[in-house]
């Protein structure tokens, strides 16, 4: 089948005759191509129960042959409509020329078959909604659409040749939770720009090219992608969607992210994908009062409408709606191979007084804060995602106490695989930002994160939220001249590596990005001619190499059995110690955190067992722009008292660094730098 061109959308000229034609004219119209319908009686009833979750095989455009014509098929609900039709540059923007048909069940679709129409026509609904007024609408479940500021659907298809077979042969072993996650965050219009023409956004396909090596070189085991739905306000950063089946135009099509997504899969490296169920916005040909009436929005403001993003809250409670939720989210599971979904905002949805005031919102049936409906939804979603595809992972943005996120819904849970851990980053940053001299007495905010971190399966993020609107970035966050701000970054990074859970890094944070992240312009890439960003890379990669190689950074990454500590009292010194350990004991560690900037020779330190213990990570190594006070040899523990531990160990703890020790195996390794005592 030949595609067509792409056609750039013309003027509508409304007709002055009504729009809606006889019911008799349109059953003459449609009754020869009836059979053509991709709804059977199953599917109406699964979409009035909630529970279809593939819809996108059946509503949208579909291109379709029939009695020897290539043709598309349109199906679009809009139950409080009077009529609608399809218009396009194929016939003129005319708002007559093209009719669907109710169909007879009342399940409030339209559809109808218009010949002669392929891939890459441009074309609208145009509903005459429930009041009489005519509304040009995008079509819900396009695959495509037109660049902005233009806002029409594009028929498209989801056809590409995958290569990723070995990569889906093995996802379960990568997506396990007893496996190392460190994820990547990248909002992919700003990771890089084209350097000749800077206002360019990069295609996907063209991002790929330096994206999927650069991923690979910092051994990240997965990326996350902020949302690439369209959405035609870039300031949202993806996050005020119009067209949740389609890929941002701006960017490409959707077989160019399909590319880029084979092409990180072929370097065994999964995508998790941003998805946003809690809100859209109220562009005039989205889904807002699509036919005329709240229908995927809630009539009551106090219910539907979002106060902080000033957009309007999906309607959980309609089955048809949800029917569209899920299947959104397993469309992208389905069609772009995306091995996990990271659910924004999920706080926002679990709770009918998110950001109101007293009767500003309306209590449940029990009358309750709790959002019942939203929270239904997210369990069906997970059972549906889960079910359809075991080897991936969903991950819960939620920033409150909701009890059992990442907890099987059998067993009460939401169904979540992992969870944000919003506490632990806030009470990090808070810490890292103080000056070294006060730490002591904050030494709390660095424990007080293992009292709950195994209540669920916690993800520890560093997101774009935390690097704009005033926040400065990750490391102008730091105190003290610029050797001590990159120190503390470093010993930052180490101690979050070292932490129990699965670990997130927003672009740019891995090498000391100065300024706060801008949405409309490429990374400072520049600043890796420096020697301090530099250093801040190779660390970056030292880290992520320690985590997907030493079994106690991810063996028990969500259970009490991986973690111990062994000191937490020396807070004059603000020193912590504490152990990793792995299933197999003799791969236990010993991380040693040193964090004031004065260095501390012969520290003696409780280890778990006797044996010679060797240093396998030093965050103060000299190609990490460190001091170079590192321990070249190792040392064997001592049968003495301490940390109540039956051995010990010295060693030197370089300044505003960390130490992570291990018992030595055969090999020696090889350390850049000497120490600074001996200097």
């Amino acid at each position: 089948m030949a595609k067509s061109t792409v056609k750039n959308k013309a003027e509508s000229t409304p007709k002055a005759s009504s729009a809606k034609k006889s019911e008799e004219t349109l059953v003459n119209q449609l009754k020869d191509v009836e059979p053509l319908s991709r709804f059977t009686d199953f599917d109406i009833h699964l979409f009035r129960q909630g529970k279809h979750f593939k819809l996108y095989e059946k509503l949208g455009s579909h291109v379709m042959e029939y009695q020897g014509v290539v043709g598309t098929y349109f199906a679009v609900w809009a139950p409080n409509a009077k009529a609608i039709s399809v218009i396009g540059n194929f016939n003129g923007w005319n708002r007559e020329a093209h009719f669907l048909a109710a169909r007879w069940d009342s399940s409030g679709i339209w559809e109808g078959w218009i010949p002669n129409i392929g891939v890459g026509e441009v074309y609208k609904y145009l509903v005459v909604g429930a009041n009489g007024e005519h509304l040009e609408k995008s079509d819900p479940f396009a695959l495509w659409c037109e660049v902005a500021p233009r806002t029409a659907s594009i028929v498209w298809d989801n056809w590409y040749e995958w290569k990723d077979a070995e990569w889906m042969k093995v996802r379960k072993e990568k997506n396990k939770l007893n496996a190392p996650i460190s994820v990547y965050e990248v909002h992919l219009g700003s990771w890089q720009r084209d350097p000749s023409d800077p206002e360019r956004y990069l295609t996907f396909k063209e991002i790929a090219e330096g994206l999927v090596p650069y991923v690979k070189e910092m051994g990240f085991t997965h990326v996350e992608l902020m949302p690439i739905m369209e959405h035609p306000y870039p300031p949202s950063w993806g996050y005020q969607i119009t067209g949740y089946f389609s890929v941002a135009s701006r960017m490409g099509t959707p077989q160019e992210l399909m590319y880029l997504i084979d092409r990180l899969h072929q370097e065994g490296i999964g995508v998790f994908m941003d998805w946003v169920p809690s809100h859209f916005p109220g562009d005039a040909h989205g889904l807002f009062r699509f036919d005329g009436t709240a229908l995927y929005e809630h009539e009551d403001p106090r219910k539907g409408y979002h106060p902080d993003w000033k957009s309007y809250i999906f309607n959980y409670g309609r089955n048809e709606v949800r029917s569209f939720l899920i299947s959104n989210a397993i469309f992208w599971l389905d069609r772009y191979h995306t091995d996990g979904l990271r659910v924004d905002a999920v706080a926002s949805m679990l709770y009918l007084d998110y950001s109101r005031n007293h009767g500003e919102w309306i209590p449940n049936e029990f009358g309750g804060r709790e959002n019942l409906e939203a929270i239904l939804l997210l369990r069906d979603m997970n059972v549906a995602a889960y079910t359809e595809f075991p080897d991936i992972q969903t991950i819960a943005e939620e920033s409150t106490a909701f009890p059992g996120v990442s907890r099987p819904v059998f067993v009460g849970g939401l169904g979540f695989g992992m969870k944000w851990m919003m506490g632990w980053m806030n009470d990090t940053l808070k810490y890292f930002e103080k000056d070294s001299a006060f730490r002591k007495w904050h030494q709390d905010q660095l424990t007080f994160s293992l009292v709950y971190a195994f209540s669920e399966n916690f993800m520890l993020p560093f997101s774009h939220d935390e690097v704009v609107y005033g926040k400065h970035s990750l490391i102008n966050k730091m105190p003290g001249d610029e050797w001590q701000r990159f120190a503390n970054l470093r010993l930052m990074f180490t101690y979050m590596f070292t932490h129990p859970g699965t670990k997130l890094v927003f672009m740019g944070c891995e090498f000391g990005q100065t300024s706060e992240w801008n949405f409309q312009q490429s990374l400072d890439w520049h600043l890796l001619e420096f020697a301090p960003h530099q250093g801040m890379k190779e660390c970056f990669k030292a880290l992520n190499q320690l985590y997907r190689t030493e079994p106690s950074m991810y063996d028990f990454s969500f259970a009490h059995e991986g973690f111990e500590w062994i000191d937490t009292q020396d807070r004059e010194n603000s020193v912590l110690v504490y152990a990793r350990k792995a299933i197999d004991p003799s791969q236990n560690t010993v991380i040693v955190l040193n964090l004031t900037p004065v260095p501390r020779f012969s520290y003696r330190v409780g280890v778990l067992s006797e044996g010679d213990w060797e240093e396998v990570f030093n965050s103060d190594e000299t190609r990490f722009y460190g001091s170079g006070m590192v321990n070249v040899a190792a040392v064997t523990a001592e049968k003495q008292q301490w940390h109540g531990r039956t051995h010990s160990v010295q060693v030197d703890l370089p300044p505003m660094g960390a130490v992570v020790l291990k018992i030595k195996k055969n090999a020696n390794r090889q350390i850049s730098g000497s120490l600074s005592k001996a200097q």
